[in-house]
């Protein structure tokens, strides 16, 4: 499964969810950083309740180093981490309000 279909098949669950959309516009700002004399790439993403992820990336030989790979990387490692967190926030309002 694709990343498309596998973002098909999680729409089309019924129940509450955290999504990609809903993510997405929670997101106020994302910088990216690379390090002096590296090749490591921070994005940090910032939400809209102030509070920021970061994710990184990196290559082991410094002739490879893509700016365009290395913010794509670390973009997603910190959307990823978000996903996390926002899982946790769905299933704690759940525990305190049960239906």
């Amino acid at each position: 499964m694709n990343d498309n279909d596998l973002e098909k098949a999680i729409s089309a669950q019924p129940h509450e969810k955290v999504t990609k959309e809903g993510i997405e516009s929670r997101i106020i700002k994302t910088d990216y950083f690379v390090l002096p004399d590296s090749t490591v790439t921070i994005c940090n993403i910032t939400l809209d309740n102030g509070f920021s992820v970061r994710g990184e990336s990196a290559c082991v030989d410094k002739r490879n180093f893509n700016l365009d790979i290395g913010q794509n990387i670390a973009y997603r490692e910190a959307f990823n981490k978000i996903w996390q967190l926002e899982g946790y926030l769905l299933a704690e309002n759940r525990f305190k309000n049960p239906r």
